[in-house]
């Protein structure tokens, strides 16, 4: 019973370790801080950019087949919260995306990586919009290393769609988490 359970701890161990080094970075956005007019949303009383942010990671876990970026802010007043964008079945071998990846065309993104549908009602980013006077929002900008090549998503998925097929397959994720309020 003692060497099962000291094989286990050090499993466990072992992917915490390479969880660790799984990590994305941003030269547009960084945690805590606020997002800058190209990634605010075009509609809906907003007047940005409407762009991704260029994003980078490394040190993705053994096993990982694939990546999905998705941005999400719980914050949102509508009980369920408001997917931004979601891209899945973008290649292992692809450790970046530049910025404006997700419009809406979809010509910035890998071959192969698809698009699901935000809440605004279409496939693409769509960037931050809170309702003015709101307390700030946090924006979860997060790559997930996956343990599939490809996930039987399209540009009609929704959101929570998209959630649950990226949890049940996921190995390891990054995040970067900035933040914005109308003043």
């Amino acid at each position: 019973m003692k060497n099962y359970i000291g094989i286990t701890a050090l499993a466990i161990c072992s992917l915490s370790t390479q969880a660790a080094d799984f990590q994305v970075v941003s030269n547009e956005i960084k945690t805590g801080e606020h997002l800058s007019n190209d990634q605010l949303f075009k509609g809906f009383g907003c007047e940005g950019g409407n762009r991704s942010p260029s994003m980078a990671w490394s040190g993705a876990p053994d096993g990982t087949k694939s990546f999905a970026v998705t941005v999400f802010d719980p914050d949102a007043p509508t009980g369920s919260g408001w997917w931004h964008w979601t891209v899945v079945n973008i290649p292992v071998s692809v450790t970046s995306l530049t910025a404006n990846a997700g419009h809406a065309d979809g010509f910035g993104l890998p071959a192969g990586a698809v698009q699901g549908r935000n809440d605004f009602g279409y496939a693409g980013f769509g960037g931050a919009c809170p309702p003015n006077g709101d307390k700030p929002h946090h924006y979860h900008f997060k790559v997930w290393a996956l343990k599939t090549e490809s996930l039987p998503i399209d540009n009609h998925s929704s959101g929570a769609l998209v959630g649950y097929m990226l949890n049940a397959n996921k190995i390891a994720t990054t995040e970067i988490v900035p933040v914005y309020a109308v003043k």
